[in-house]
C-alpha cells in the first residue's frame, strides 16, 4: 500500500456504514471527515 502525503487529497474508497449501506469518501468532499478503524482484540 502506498503512503499518503500531507496536504494531498486522500484516495477515494468505499466502505459500508453501520447499516450496511455503502458510503464513498468522495460523498464528503469539502467537509471535515474523521475516520476511525476499530480493531477487535482477542
Amino acid at each position: 500500500m502506498s503512503k499518503v502525503a500531507i496536504n494531498i487529497p486522500a484516495p477515494n474508497f468505499e466502505l459500508a456504514d453501520y447499516t450496511g449501506k455503502p458510503v464513498c469518501l468522495s460523498d464528503f468532499r469539502g467537509k471535515n471527515v474523521l475516520l476511525v478503524f476499530n480493531r477487535g482484540f482477542i
